[in-house]
């Protein structure tokens, strides 16, 4: 009987892994039970849940060929399966029915039009209000990065001793953008030592666009290494740090994030060494950052789940973003951060709509 079942209900045939309609419907039961409910879901529950007319052996059956290819797990603490990452992808990529943009929740058309139309000449207005509302409408936590500029001209270099030898880096952008970077350097730096450093750099690559101030660096460090002195040098390693590329050469953009508390509600993600670990990186931003910049190229919604994002403090975690555009040239990214266990059919519409409206907005405020 349970061989009867294996093959009905998944196989993998020439190394792609087929399920059955039946199997299907029980893997959607599954992952919508467990997405509202928080808790793993039993043979019973499956039964009611997918309407299917089969008994809860049969569905037993069904959750073990499931749990052999890697869809479905046991915690140890139920008899009840919980989706696992590959489920979650099956489920996203092949099962998920989501609603036509058109039936999109007129509120959150509305709360976009309304808050965009607010200050509409202030992109950073504009960034931060996509920022809240993402998180307002999907109870999880919003980022926005903030919009590549053509021409980005370095105007002032500043940095701040933090601890465990950390430095803040202070880029100011265009007269008026401010980047942040956490430096993490060799040795402690006394503030003098940092101002000495961030007068050299400023005298050396104020004015110049970003886009060129890494290969100057570069050059400068090989051709007169061995001219410089210890405070030079310190200051061509800050700087090589700070402008790192996440690209083509380029400062990684900056973002804005909301909504981080929401994230205390899950309780996959209410370990207090794992909130801690990820609010550290929020507040850090280089990992998120790198994984957003990744996103740039996407046509529409790319999705990350769990260990997918290839940055373990998301391995808990999925990531939905969208690029938005300004003048038909693809800007920045917005997204949402969240637990594995969210509602896709709602998230994903709600950060593509946002998407386009932001662009829209963007293009009206030039």
């Amino acid at each position: 009987m349970a061989g009867e079942s294996r093959e009905a209900s998944v196989t993998d045939r020439g190394g792609t892994t087929v399920l059955s309609e039946r199997a299907q419907r029980l893997l959607t039961a599954l992952v919508e039970a467990y997405i509202r409910d928080g808790q793993p879901v039993g043979s019973r529950t499956l039964t009611r849940e997918s309407g299917l007319p089969v008994s809860a052996a049969t569905v037993r059956n069904v959750m073990a060929d499931l749990e052999e290819f890697g869809f479905v797990a046991s915690p140890h603490t139920s008899a009840g399966r919980i989706p696992t990452d590959k489920g979650y992808r099956f489920f996203v990529d092949a099962l998920l029915k989501l609603r036509p943009s058109g039936d999109m929740d007129r509120d959150l058309s509305m709360a976009l039009q309304q808050r965009f139309g607010e200050r509409a000449d202030d992109p950073r207005h504009l960034i931060a209000s996509a920022s809240q509302l993402l998180s307002n409408f999907t109870r999880l936590a919003g980022v926005v990065t903030v919009p590549r500029q053509a021409h980005s001209a370095v105007t002032q270099i500043e940095f701040l001793a933090l601890s465990e030898n950390r430095v803040l880096a202070i880029l100011v952008v265009n007269g008026r953008e401010v980047q942040n970077r956490i430096l993490q350097v060799e040795r402690p730096f006394s503030s003098e030592e940092l101002r000495r450093a961030a007068n050299f750099l400023n005298e050396q690559f104020c004015g110049l666009e970003l886009s060129d101030v890494r290969g100057l660096l570069l050059a400068q460090l090989q051709e007169t290494r061995a001219s410089m002195n210890q405070m030079m040098l310190d200051a061509i390693s800050m700087a090589q740090k700070m402008f790192a590329p996440g690209g083509e050469g380029e400062l990684p953009i900056d973002m804005v994030i909301a909504g981080e508390t929401n994230l205390m509600g899950f309780a996959e993600l209410s370990n207090v060494e794992r909130l801690r670990r990820l609010f550290d990186a929020f507040t850090e931003k280089r990992d998120i950052l790198h994984l957003l910049d990744q996103c740039l190229s996407a046509d529409r919604v790319q999705i990350f789940i769990g260990h997918e994002s290839g940055y373990q403090i998301l391995d808990d975690c999925s990531v939905v973003t969208a690029p938005y555009t300004v003048g038909n040239e693809v800007v920045g990214v917005l997204g949402v951060i969240g637990p594995t266990r969210m509602a896709y059919e709602r998230v994903i519409p709600i950060v593509d709509l946002t998407a386009r409206l932001l662009g829209s907005a963007l293009n009206q405020s030039r």
